[in-house]
């Protein structure tokens, strides 16, 4: 009992710009990581510095490295389906 697959798939539009994006997002996320790892290479010994409710700068920053993570592919997401519609649309006009 084999069935086809639920949606038919077609041509891609927009598949140059979900793949600019991606790779701004990609290089924006690796600046920023970047810069923890600098911190961590070049100033190990501020990583321990206290500076929001106990917390170091360590917990902090890697806290805000997944939160960035997710909020850029949540970004990521949206104008992925915004440039697929607006490619469709063009494409029934």
């Amino acid at each position: 009992m084999h069935h086809g697959p639920a949606v038919e798939l077609e041509e891609d539009k927009a598949i140059a710009k979900k793949t600019r994006l991606g790779v701004i997002l990609f290089f924006a996320y690796l600046i920023v990581y970047a810069g923890f790892v600098a911190i961590g290479m070049i100033f190990p010994h501020a990583m321990g510095m206290e500076v929001i409710g106990g917390q170091n700068i360590a917990v902090i920053y890697g806290m805000g490295l997944i939160v960035l993570a997710v909020v850029m592919g949540l970004i990521y997401n949206a104008l992925c389906t915004k440039y697929e519609n607006q490619m469709n649309k063009e494409e029934q006009k």
